[in-house]
């Protein structure tokens, strides 16, 4: 208490105000909720995808809600291929000069079946996009933030890193991987003023989850693995991302944050 015997004012951690972030997958899902809520927590939110025209959308819905500033940059990539990431960069660092936070989100799912019924095709696009495509846009956002000393990535990894899911075994090898990664690069970039940390959803009504959550009879096998007996909407994952990326988290880093309804509990 000060002096007048008034309670303190408390900063609000959690205020994102002259950061910039990019969010990667954010045309849709979980990714579109980060951006909306970095953005009302006043981060400057780039989005990227491989859909321009997807991305022009929500960044046009986005920026609507925002009557004095466009907090929301439309930037299409594939992180699938070194040289997208390579421009992405470019372009982002010449208008913004910096990238402060990176929340590696995009990702495929192209093959619903047994690991040993999987398409080298499927295989390959897998590890292109949800292993190569998060290393390749964490090296270059990451140095960046070595130069600075300062900077926040997240990765969105899944349960299924933890517990493999059934016929999504690419998948879940992946995201494995990701949480490897995620506790690597922690340990080595501390000592540059960065943090790396995970966050893992659990089944979300997405329509990157819709081979499941479409699927009555499917949906009908999983939610009575779920102690909270539902799936998550995308406005609840997002919370995790906000409070990772902000100083409510400055001490955190190597964290695999579920945010799965107690489904690993």
């Amino acid at each position: 208490m000060n002096q007048q015997g008034n309670v303190p004012t408390i900063p609000n951690c959690f205020n994102l105000c002259g950061k910039i972030a990019l969010i990667t997958g954010a045309s849709r899902g979980i990714g579109a909720a980060v951006a909306k809520l970095f953005a009302e927590n006043g981060a400057q939110v780039i989005i990227s995808s491989r859909n321009q025209q997807n991305l022009d959308e929500l960044a046009a819905t986005l920026n609507a809600q925002f009557s004095d500033q466009s907090p929301v940059t439309p930037i299409a990539c594939h992180i699938g291929q070194p040289q997208a990431i390579d421009d992405l960069i470019k372009t982002i660092v010449a208008k913004f000069g910096r990238i402060d936070i990176l929340i590696n989100n995009a990702a495929t799912n192209p093959f619903f079946g047994e690991l040993l019924d999987t398409p080298q095709s499927a295989i390959d696009k897998t590890f292109e996009v949800n292993i190569q495509g998060y290393l390749n846009i964490s090296q270059q956002v990451g140095k960046l933030m070595r130069e600075a000393k300062k900077g926040c990535i997240i990765n969105t990894a899944s349960v299924n890193g933890i517990i493999p899911a059934p016929m999504q075994g690419i998948y879940s090898m992946t995201k494995a991987t990701i949480l490897s990664m995620t506790a690597a690069l922690a340990k080595e970039t501390a000592k540059y003023g960065m943090r790396v940390n995970a966050v893992l959803p659990g089944l979300t009504d997405t329509q990157f989850a819709s081979a499941l959550t479409k699927n009555e009879k499917l949906l009908q096998s999983i939610l009575p693995m779920i102690p909270m007996g539902r799936m998550a909407q995308p406005e609840e994952i997002a919370p995790a991302f906000l409070f990772l990326a902000s100083d409510a988290a400055s001490y955190i880093t190597g964290v695999f944050l579920p945010v799965d309804g107690g489904l690993l509990a």
